[in-house]
C-alpha cells in the first residue's frame, strides 16, 4: 500500500530547510578504468602507516571527485582484502568530502597488515595528513 502524499498547507514557514554541508561537498565517484588507476599511480603519492594515497588533478573541467581502492594479494586472502577495502571506503566517506578538491582523482592502496589492524582513528589522521601533503604547493 502506498502512503498518502503530503500536500502541505502552503505555509511559508514550512519551506524546506537549506541543504546540509554534506550535500554542498563534491560528489564522490568511483574509478572504474585501469587507465585512470595508472594515471593516478604516476602522479603525486603520499605514504602513511596504514595506506598509500595517490592523487592527481584531472584538468578536464569536471568538478567530480573520483576515488579508487586497491588491495593486492599481498594483503592476504579475499576476506582480508575485502575488509581492507571496506575500511578504506568507510574512511573516504567520512573524511574526504570536505577535504577533497574538485576535479581530482584519489586512489587509496591498502598496506599489508596495517590497513586491517590499524586503529580507525589513526587511519583518519593518516588520511587528513596525506591529503594536506598532496595538496600543498610544490616548490620548484
Amino acid at each position: 500500500m502506498t502512503p498518502p502524499m503530503d500536500t502541505g498547507t502552503g505555509d511559508p514557514a514550512e519551506a524546506p530547510a537549506a541543504p546540509s554541508a554534506v550535500s554542498l561537498c563534491p560528489k564522490l565517484l568511483t574509478l572504474k578504468k585501469r587507465a585512470d588507476y595508472l594515471r593516478a599511480a604516476s602522479a603525486r603519492r603520499q605514504g602513511t602507516g596504514g595506506f598509500l594515497l595517490q592523487a592527481r588533478a584531472r584538468d578536464d573541467g569536471s568538478a567530480a571527485v573520483r576515488v579508487g581502492f586497491t588491495a593486492s594479494k599481498k594483503i592476504g586472502n579475499a576476506v582480508l582484502r575485502n575488509r581492507a577495502k571496506r575500511r578504506l571506503r568507510a574512511l573516504v566517506r567520512e573524511i574526504l568530502p570536505p577535504l577533497a578538491r574538485a576535479g581530482w582523482d584519489y586512489v587509496l592502496v591498502a598496506r599489508p597488515e596495517a590497513t586491517v589492524t590499524r586503529d580507525f582513528a589513526t587511519l583518519r589522521d593518516d588520511l587528513r595528513a596525506a591529503l594536506a601533503s598532496v595538496h600543498q604547493a610544490r616548490a620548484k
